[in-house]
């Protein structure tokens, strides 16, 4: 999977927006004002940190072993940074769906509700 493909899953999600809070080269997605997503747009290959359950994380770091690693300047029990053209799409955005969920799953009930209410 490219970036290009990437960005596009992830800001199709409900509720998602992109910017650059870090860096011009850093792109970040987030829904209801929280990460889920961050992208290192200057790394080659290409790159992407994703949230994960810790006990999923741990799982899919040693069964994709050098192609999955602990998030990359991140929290290393929640974040996983994949190496994107290393692994199937469909991987890739299931984790990025799992990503997604676990943060909408901590949003406050008022930010689900405002979710909710999109169209």
């Amino acid at each position: 999977m490219n970036i290009e493909e990437f960005r596009e899953h992830c800001i199709n999600k409900k509720g998602v927006t992109e910017e650059f809070p870090f860096d011009a080269a850093t792109l970040v997605f987030k829904v209801m004002g929280k990460m889920f997503a961050l992208v290192p747009l200057e790394r080659i290959p290409s790159q992407a940190n994703l949230k994960c359950d810790p006990e999923r994380a741990i799982e899919l770091r040693e069964t994709y072993d050098g192609k999955i690693t602990a998030g990359y300047h991140m929290s290393k029990v929640h974040w996983n940074t994949l190496y994107l053209e290393t692994l199937a799409p469909t991987l890739v955005k299931e984790l990025i769906d799992h990503s997604y969920e676990l943060v909408v799953a901590g949003l406050t009930k008022k930010l689900q509700a405002q979710l909710k209410a999109l169209d």
